[in-house]
């Protein structure tokens, strides 16, 4: 089974590498922009477990991201080391724009599948990705 998600996770990889670098965008910067369109003021640490990268490489995306305007930062009010992103109006017309387009990959992907079955595995990989964060967090923690 893993091998068959491996085998989508590099066909999906590969075109939205080619879809979002048009829109001036790395996949990883789309994913955290994504992330953040979703849920506003996470820190960097947060984003990076939510994106399943490295505290480093996150460090690295939210700094080009910031540096594009696409994201602003803001300390928290409660831990002023901490900083917490949010889209900013820029950020959230690209992510538009790229969501327009990867949405189309996302149809051509399913197209085979009727909405049930797209719903079966919608909820299959939410439960499988929800598994994976909690195996990352235990071993992280030992």
């Amino acid at each position: 089974m893993t091998y068959l998600v491996k085998q989508v996770e590099r066909g999906v990889r590969s075109m939205l590498d080619e879809t979002v670098r048009r829109f001036g965008l790395t996949t990883p910067q789309y994913a955290a922009l994504s992330v953040l369109a979703r849920r506003s003021g996470l820190s960097s640490a947060q984003l990076a477990r939510r994106a399943f990268v490295t505290p480093q490489a996150m460090n690295q995306i939210v700094a080009q991201l910031e540096a594009a305007e696409l994201i602003a930062r803001e300390p928290d009010p409660a831990n002023w080391r901490i900083l917490r992103a949010s889209l900013t109006r820029e950020g959230e017309r690209r992510l538009a724009a790229c969501e327009r387009a990867v949405d189309r990959i996302e149809d051509q992907m399913l197209q085979a599948l009727d909405s049930e079955s797209v719903e079966r595995l919608r909820e299959g990989l939410l439960a499988c990705a929800a598994a994976l964060r909690g195996l990352s967090e235990s071993v992280r923690s030992e």
